[in-house]
């Protein structure tokens, strides 16, 4: 559906945030219904993809997301979401850690074993909150580590906090 890594990327940075929600509503229908990638493309829109196997976490993490100005997409597990990245790479991707099929784990690994032009930003979204797990997390090639349960505040300041807003 989607196979050019170029489908999602944002506008350049002298081009501004996106500011027209239309473009983003075009993207995001694209994205369900399955609209030629051209199409995607002229909405300029950022995409976040979210990886978790809870449809709550999903949902709630979109809903973030969409607040900030990027097209959510949705994986729930790490094979689906290496599968949409291969197919085109989103600017960011919240990932959990416990996951069926491919944990986060294995997936950021394969995630940054895959050449592109402009790699995304990661953040762990996780339980996994001890002090090892969030180096093993980061030493697989997360960007950033967010413990759940994290409200909408905390998730937006660690987006600030890595230009991702």
């Amino acid at each position: 559906m989607y196979d050019n890594e170029d489908a999602w990327n944002a506008p350049s940075e002298d081009e501004g945030p996106v500011a027209d929600t239309d473009a983003i509503v075009r993207a995001a229908k694209a994205m369900r219904d399955g609209t030629p990638v051209d199409e995607v493309r002229q909405a300029k829109a950022k995409v976040c993809l979210i990886v978790d196997d809870s449809r709550v976490i999903r949902k709630v993490s979109s809903k973030i997301v969409k607040s900030l100005g990027y097209v959510p997409i949705e994986a729930q597990d790490g094979q689906e979401a290496l599968s949409r990245c291969n197919q085109a790479m989103p600017e960011l991707i919240l990932t959990d850690w416990n996951m069926p099929e491919m944990d986060g784990i294995e997936f950021v690994k394969q995630l940054r074993a895959i050449p592109t032009p402009k790699a995304p930003t990661v953040v762990f979204c996780t339980s996994n909150g001890e002090a090892a797990d969030i180096h093993e997390g980061i030493g697989a090639g997360a960007d950033d580590y967010i413990v759940k349960p994290f409200d909408e505040s905390a998730l937006k300041a660690k987006l600030e906090k890595l230009g991702q807003s």
